[in-house]
């Protein structure tokens, strides 16, 4: 996690309010380049400075709770995404929620593991991580996407791979159940496997509390910070719905499939959280970089899949979920290479490395199927 002061900077407030204002102005309006360009604009500015404010709230609760409340807020992101482009898109979307979720776990457990690993290993030669935690963390990931995105493939209550109204409340029951179990075990039962390990400070430096950082924020900039978060949300989910069309037909114009849509949501409300993740690899607190990669990936299924079902009671589509023969190879490449570097407890470029060439097979095969 990035070091924090105690001040909010000002873009970080002055952008969420812009977002917000703008809404009503281009909400219903027809596209123009002008105003694809601006809304994209505060659509981005509306994404980091949630992140920031988050960031700002976590660093006040502390590790491991900070990296909690970054994945939820960008969870929440990725569910207003998801969500009104599927209520503007209709059929057309009905694999959305699957590609989108798939997306946020190749780029967490491959994109956000190994840029950290190979960031830390190229900065210290030999990084450490807490095998305990990390491998907890990746049996959650591994369990919940194999209940939600592969068993959809297999079942033979729906034609096609998707589940059935009974299969799909089950699915999303044991989701939240999954994921609540994981949360009480990193912040309650078991919190010290999640921690990183203590950084030496240089002199010179700023003090440091227990967990690595500067001082955390006052009481009053932390609560100043949730309100500008949850202005930013609101702004982020309103832009999103107004730009859909603009991303949906990038993405016919460049001639990629409509699944990659779903690989830029990911893209993009994952990008501050990939750099979160890559600031704390090189400040040799690579826990807290895995805490950010496997917590994001389990709240992208933990919390998307639960929410998507329940909008799909008024949504009028079909929720295809299962994946495809490609997607389940990339996926069970994942999980064998992130047991092998989790399992050791550190890591060499090697591993980061690895990690990132499946990420790019899996960008290349999205845009080549």
């Amino acid at each position: 996690m990035a070091r924090l002061t105690a001040s909010v900077p000002p873009w970080t407030t002055i952008v969420p309010v812009l977002a917000v204002l703008a809404l009503p102005l281009v909400w219903g309006r027809d596209s123009d380049p002008v105003l694809v360009v601006l809304v994209t604009a505060l659509l981005a500015g509306a994404v980091l400075a949630a992140v920031h404010h988050a960031e700002v709230v976590a660093h006040r609760v502390g590790e491991p709770f900070g990296s909690l409340v970054l994945a939820v807020a960008v969870t929440i992101i990725e569910v207003g995404l998801i969500v009104t482009l599927m209520v503007a898109g209709g059929p057309e979307t009905a694999t959305l929620a699957r590609d989108t979720v798939f997306a946020a776990v190749m780029i967490t457990c491959n994109g956000i593991v190994g840029l950290s690993l190979l960031a830390g290993a190229v900065r210290y030669g030999l990084v450490s991580f807490n095998a305990e935690g990390s491998g907890a963390a990746l049996a959650t990931v591994v369990t919940l996407a194999t209940f939600t995105l592969v068993f959809p493939t297999f079942t033979t209550s729906r034609p096609g791979p998707e589940f059935s109204s009974a299969q799909l409340a089950f699915a999303a029951l044991a989701s939240l159940v999954l994921y609540g179990m994981f949360v009480i075990t990193q912040t309650v039962r078991h919190r010290d496997f999640f921690l990183p390990e203590p950084v030496t400070v240089r002199p010179g430096t700023a003090p440091e509390d227990e967990d690595g950082h500067v001082a955390p924020p006052s009481t009053r900039t932390a609560l100043f910070s949730l309100a500008l978060l949850l202005v930013s949300l609101v702004a982020v989910v309103g832009l999103a719905k107004v730009e859909s069309p603009a991303i949906e037909d990038a993405v016919a114009a460049a001639g990629f499939p409509q699944s990659f849509v779903g690989v830029v949501i990911a893209l993009l409300v994952l990008l501050p959280e990939t750099l979160s993740a890559a600031r704390a690899a090189l400040q040799n607190r690579l826990q807290v970089s895995l805490n950010l990669a496997f917590g994001s990936a389990m709240a992208s299924i933990g919390l998307t899949i639960p929410t998507i079902a329940v909008a799909s009671l008024w949504i009028d589509t079909r929720l295809i979920l299962g994946l495809g023969p490609t997607q389940m190879i990339l996926l069970a490449l994942t999980v064998v290479v992130g047991v092998l570097t989790v399992v050791p407890g550190r890591s060499t470029r090697l591993q980061g490395g690895v990690h990132l060439v499946i990420l790019a097979a899996f960008l290349f095969l999205a845009v080549a199927p």
